[in-house]
């Protein structure tokens, strides 16, 4: 008990004494921190550096002499000299009344060099990487940087690349970077497989994809490089392609690469779900804003009852019905699709909601990336600039338009909040790509007025300065041709989406009996309608000589040798010369095909009509027109049908007559089979020259199918065609030409052709059999030169 008391008694004394001692110290300890915090110095001490002005570094922080600081102020100047990205170290301390500042600076590049790199340029490497000349030294950019470094080998294909790095010290603080690289083998692709497909064959799909199986082109293309990144790409190209095709549900379940370290190849295996094919049901138009009439702009919908569903479709319309919208006042309407699956007779219904969006404001457009293109190159394929009305469609168009230029490797746009709540900041991120190009090639071709071989060399670039501008200059030719030519475009002329540029160009030629020199040149304006149909207006000029080949005037006086079996119609032309030609032309181009590379299905109208006589010699109307159509014919065999035709006509005015050179030749184009200029009006006597025609009908059915055995890869395909045309009627002096010749008669063909696109351009070799000539036209059954489809 006695026990017990006692230690009540001190438990209750220690409570009494920390009582009495527990405030003070509270107080002691809040006037220490009161006074920590707020702190005065006389004086700001800076130390350590070495590059930097110690005045610089004062005015880097907020404590000032004189002036009371805090440990938060001490945070926030150390933060802050941190964020300079001079500093490795920084420390504050304060000693007495003088604060010490004490800082470790970066080192300085002073060179970035490579070592053992062969597949890529320097110039490349120094793009891919952030340690710069005069830039600051640190290992996190230097670990990045060697990432970059093979990151950038992975995408030539050569992933076991390997990096390491030295790091060479000048002194006063300067460093020389050195990239010592191990290229490795260069990895291929083995086989590229396709799981869960029933619609479409698997060569089909590897049309679609850009990743490529190796082949002995593969060191021209380098299509053939595993990128998980641009695997990624190809899942949604393979998603536009199905749902572009009635294929709504369509899935991509995996797509991987594996690679086999003994033969540094991948093998890629890509697992498709197709799902049911879908037609379109019910399409309607329904609006929440009581002054649009939602059945007035039912006829600017591209979808339409009974047609095979396709996504493209959808979003054009979309495109239409918010542009229309917008043009009777209403910039924040937004159109939204509602599709409503019937899964039993397999038909979308789809329904298009106009609603009054959201107010929302484009602040401003910030873009990034661009180092080489002009600001303004990017921004005016944008339809909405700063305090515009903010509309996804129009974005999303400009980012088509973007990538169609063929600048960037890779274009995205998001958007950020902007100061208020109803104004957002587009961020456009690009990553430039080359667009110069100097190449130099050889050719052959059976056909045309240039036939055996050629070669030709060039200079292109598709963004001359940076300011999105065209240039090229060329020189080739052959045996009997020469050629030169300067282009340039404009695309946006006086600001404008109207494409404005000039063409400088001179050709000569060697015929069996008269040779021509030809100068001229052409200035050009063109103009998109729509996104399907374009214009372009012309003005030409050119000068047009002509004189007997050597071997026909022997001596020199323009009179033939009497051996030269020429006809009197030539002779006339060659008279006439120099002949000066000045017309204007006006062009019409209506384009729906979905790859120009490898059509498959669409339609292209093209039409020129060209006046001379703005001046010059010459005084006639041209009349030519062509249309090509494209249609699948079976998505399993990849069998795609091809029906074209094309007309031309020209006549004299005034007191313009018509020369020879004047008048339309034949040329593979218009019926294969026969030589170039080989039917049509012949001359009388015996020399057998063709005249050409003042009017001109053709027409060809084609199949094109892949051929078996050989690689998609390979880009080859066989064709079997028909053709018919007739070339006809004829203004010179009817004395001069053979009777019954200009008379319309049918000629017509049957054969088969080969096409490659190689990376030189398209290659087409055919072999024709005409079953319908007349007497004096010339035959020629093999073909082989560039495939001009269009």
């Amino acid at each position: 008990m006695k026990a017990a008391s006692k230690f009540l008694s001190a438990a209750s004394a220690a409570a009494l004494s920390a009582a009495l001692v527990l405030p003070g110290a509270l107080a002691v300890q809040f006037v220490a921190t009161s006074v920590a915090e707020a702190a005065v110095v006389s004086r700001v001490e800076v130390s350590g550096n070495q590059r930097v002005d110690a005045e610089t570094i004062r005015n880097y922080i907020s404590i000032k002499p004189g002036k009371a600081f805090s440990s938060a102020d001490i945070d926030s100047a150390v933060k802050a000299l941190f964020g300079t990205g001079l500093f490795s170290d920084v420390q504050i301390n304060q000693v007495g009344s003088t604060l010490v500042v004490k800082v470790s600076e970066y080192k300085v590049v002073n060179q970035v060099l490579f070592q053992g790199n062969k597949k890529l340029k320097d110039n490349a490497l120094q793009a891919a990487i952030q340690l710069k000349p005069r830039a600051t030294f640190s290992q996190q950019a230097l670990d990045a940087d060697v990432e970059a470094v093979k990151a950038a080998y992975r995408r030539i294909g050569r992933d076991d690349a390997a990096v390491t790095t030295q790091i060479m010290d000048l002194g006063d603080n300067r460093v020389n970077v050195v990239f010592n690289i191990n290229e490795g083998g260069r990895t291929q692709i083995a086989a590229i497989n396709f799981v869960g497909n029933s619609a479409f064959s698997s060569r089909r799909l590897s049309d679609v994809i850009n990743t490529k199986r190796s082949s002995w082109l593969s060191f021209v293309l380098r299509d053939d490089v595993y990128d998980e990144d641009k695997l990624r790409a190809d899942q949604e190209l393979l998603r536009r392609f199905y749902y572009n095709h009635g294929y709504a549900d369509f899935q991509v379940v995996s797509a991987v690469g594996e690679l086999d370290d003994t033969t540094n190849k991948y093998t890629v295996t890509i697992t498709v779900q197709e799902g049911e094919r879908y037609t379109f049901g019910d399409i309607s138009v329904e609006s929440t804003i009581p002054e649009v009439d939602s059945k007035a702009l039912e006829s600017v919908v591209e979808t339409h009852k009974g047609d095979v569903y396709n996504a493209k479709d959808v979003e054009d319309s979309i495109v239409a019905l918010t542009e229309k919208v917008a043009g009777s006042g209403y910039a924040f309407a937004q159109v939204t699709p509602r599709g409503d699956r019937n899964f039993e007779n397999h038909t979308i219904s789809v329904v298009y909601t106009i609603d009054q969006g959201t107010k929302a404001y484009v602040e401003r457009i910030e873009i990034r990336g661009n180092d080489r293109t002009r600001d303004y190159v990017i921004r005016r394929e944008f339809d909405v600039s700063e305090g515009d009305a903010f509309n996804q469609v129009l974005i999303q168009r400009a980012k088509k338009r973007l990538e169609a230029l063929d600048y960037f490797e890779k274009v995205d746009i998001s958007t950020v909040p902007g100061s208020a709540p109803d104004q957002v900041v587009l961020v456009v991120d690009v990553v430039e790509k080359s667009t110069g190009e100097f190449s130099v090639g050889a050719g052959y071709s059976t056909g045309g007025d240039t036939p055996g071989p050629s070669v030709e060399g060039s200079i292109t670039e598709r963004n001359f300065l940076g300011r999105g501008q065209y240039i090229k200059l060329s020189a080739g030719g052959g045996k009997h041709s020469r050629d030169y030519s300067l282009s340039f475009t404009e695309p946006y002329f006086l600001g404008r989406r109207i494409a404005a540029g000039f063409d400088i160009y001179k050709s000569t030629r060697e015929y069996d009996h008269y040779d021509s020199d030809v100068t001229g040149a052409t200035i050009r304006f063109g103009l998109p309608i729509t996104d399907n149909i374009s214009t372009q207006l012309a003005y030409n000029i050119a000068q047009e000589k002509y004189k007997l080949a050597d071997g026909c005037d022997d001596n020199g006086d323009g009179i033939p040798d009497a051996d030269c079996n020429v006809s009197q119609a030539i002779l006339d032309g060659i008279e006439q010369s120099p002949w000066l030609k000045s017309s204007v032309s006006l062009g019409l181009v209506y384009n729906t095909i979905d790859d120009m590379k490898n059509p498959h299905e669409g339609l292209y109208i093209t039409g020129t009509t060209e006046v001379a006589g703005l001046g010059g010699d010459a005084k006639w109307v041209k009349l030519t027109g062509r249309a090509s159509v494209y249609q699948t014919l079976s998505e399993q065999l990849d069998l795609v049908g091809l029906v074209s035709g094309g007309a031309g006509y020209i006549a004299g005015y005034g007191n313009g007559d018509l020369r020879i050179f004047d008048h339309f030749q034949s040329n593979d184009r218009m019926i294969r089979g026969f030589a170039y200029g080989g039917i049509g009006p012949v001359a009388a006597g015996t020399s057998g020259d063709h005249l050409g025609g003042t009017t001109y009908f053709n027409a060809s059915a084609e199949a094109q199918f892949p051929l078996p055995v050989i690689p998609e890869s390979f880009g080859l395909r066989g064709a079997v065609f028909a053709d018919a045309a007739t070339l006809y009627g004829n203004k010179l002096d009817p004395t001069l030409i053979k009777a019954g010749s200009a008379d319309m008669h049918l000629r017509a063909s049957v054969g088969v052709g080969l096409m490659w696109a190689s990376p030189f351009g398209p290659i087409r070799i055919d072999y024709a059999i005409p079953v319908e000539k007349q007497p004096g036209d010339d035959v020629q059954e093999f073909n082989f030169g560039i495939a001009t489809r269009f």
